[in-house]
């Protein structure tokens, strides 16, 4: 970890685009400006955390909706075409004249 020191107004380049500024400097608490591209995401930590945490969420839980869905689904052959269900009366839902 790099360790810096600075003073009000004093900033920081990461990268070639991004720049961190220290805004000032309370008794408990230090406020930063960042200016970075529009396509780089900044957010607190705890922000970035929970949102790491939804993402795992959601992505264990995709899994089983796709099973939820194979099951609701029709089947599909080898051709790709839904397998239908004969009715009764040995039609296949087809309309005869």
């Amino acid at each position: 970890m790099l360790v810096l020191s600075r003073k009000t107004r004093d900033a920081i380049v990461i990268g070639h685009d991004v720049r961190v500024m220290v805004l000032s400097i309370g008794r408990d608490q230090v406020r930063l400006g960042i200016q970075a591209p529009p396509d780089v995401e900044v957010h607190r930590e705890e922000v970035y955390l929970a949102i790491q945490e939804a993402n795992r969420q959601a992505a264990a839980s995709s899994g089983e909706a796709v099973e939820g869905l194979a099951a609701v689904l029709p089947a599909r052959g080898e051709d790709g075409a839904a397998d239908q269900a004969a009715e009764p009366g040995g039609t296949s839902g087809t309309a005869t004249p």
